[in-house]
Order: C-alpha cells, then structure tokens, then sequence
C-alpha cells in the first residue's frame, strides 16, 4: 500500500457555458486519464467540487475506453455522485491538488476562496499543484503568503487563445485563460492545438487540453513517487 497521501481533485461546480445557456461540467477525460495513472500505480485520490455534492458532466465519450473504465463502475459514480464541498476540505490531507478541466472552471474556479486556499497550502507544505486545459483556471487569482502570484515565473501550460477561438468560446468565456495566466507573470508555453502538452516547473505540472490529461497524470504520479524514494 502506498504510504503517499492521497491526491485531492477538484471539479468545477459550473454547469452552463455562460449567457449561451449551452451545458458544461468537467471534462471527463480529463478526470479518469489521470485518475487511471495515479491509480494504477496505488497512489489514492479524493473529490471534492466547489459546491459539493455531485457536480456536472462534460464530455461522455464512452468511445474512450478509459472513460469506459470509471463511468460504467459503481464504485467511481458514486463517488463523484458526492464530492466533498472544497471550502470544508482539510489540504493537509492530500500529498498534491489537481484541478480538471471543462469550461465550467472558468466560470467558478477563478474567484474561488477555497480554491486559493487549499491550493496555496498544498503548496507552500511542499506538495504539488496539478491542471489541466481550463483546469489552471484555477490558478489565475492564486496568491502565495508573500504575496506573489503562484503562476509568476513559473512555466506553465493551459488550453491557449488559439484553442479557445478554435472552439469558438473565445467571446464565451470570462477571459481567455492563456493570456490572463501571462498576464498574472505566467511564462506561459503553447503547443499546435490539440496536441500533448505537459509542463513541470518544480512542483507545478499543467497541461495544455484533453490530449494532455494522461501526461499530467504520469508526470504527478512519477513526482510523487521520486519524493518517497529520496
């Protein structure tokens, strides 16, 4: 049994796509990718939502096998069918956070207290912080103790303007996650759309979209077990 404190991962709460009224929710694949290299590998993972309870679905693709996997077992439903609410969350449980995406986030995380606070003190008691896509949403307003935004300096990488008018939720969304992210001293490193893009900078690993979702997931976990072998 893995002696790592589990990984907590946060949902988005948020289920339309602004004044379209179009549904959102996290993104699936961008929830049971990493779940599965964190698992596998016996590392335990936790959810909580802004909200709480059971938060909103984006992106059923049931082609995806390992979609598959999570969303037709019981054990993995009920689960996120209960969520714990983020702002009653402990953070000194959980050996890293990680925030998925969907574009919900973009709606909910941002402003979040309890997204700022659990995240800054996962981080500042030396553990690592994870996202993916709009899930570095999560990061934009995120301040250590001296004062400093998270992200400044840091290399990061998150679905970029480009992706964002490709989809045409650039005149959606609140803001467009990339340039907000630079804006707050994020170095921030785009790859061609719909590419695998996972970068680490210290304790710090995002990624760019969906297709990266597996590789922040590996890149967590290979983290996680270096800090348990040292």
């Amino acid at each position: 049994m893995s002696t790592i404190k589990p990984v907590l991962f946060v949902l988005t709460s948020h289920g339309t796509k602004g004044s379209s009224g179009l549904p959102t929710g996290y993104y699936l694949g961008e929830v049971t990718h990493p779940l599965a290299e964190l698992q596998d590998a016996g590392i335990a993972v936790e959810f909580a939502s802004i909200q709480g309870g059971e938060p909103p679905v984006d992106g059923l693709d049931l082609n995806d096998p390992v979609n598959a996997r999570y969303w037709n077992d019981p054990a993995f439903r009920e689960t996120v069918r209960h969520t714990a609410k983020l702002a009653e969350v402990d953070a000194s449980r959980y050996s890293a956070v990680f925030y998925a995406g969907g574009h919900g986030a973009m709606w909910d995380f941002p402003q979040s207290k309890a997204v700022q606070r659990v995240t800054r003190e996962v981080y500042e008691a030396g553990g690592l912080v994870g996202a993916v896509c709009h899930g570095p949403a999560a990061l934009v307003n995120v301040t250590l103790s001296n004062g400093d935004y998270l992200v400044a300096g840091k290399k990061v990488s998150a679905f970029t303007d480009e992706e964002e008018r490709a989809v045409q939720l650039d005149g959606t969304v609140p803001f467009l996650l990339a340039s907000q992210l630079a804006a707050h001293g994020a170095l921030h490193q785009p790859a061609a759309n719909w590419t695998c893009q996972v970068v680490a900078d210290g304790r710090l690993v995002t990624g760019q979209n969906p297709q990266s979702a597996a590789g922040v997931g590996a890149a967590l976990r290979d983290l996680l077990l270096a800090n348990t072998t040292h």
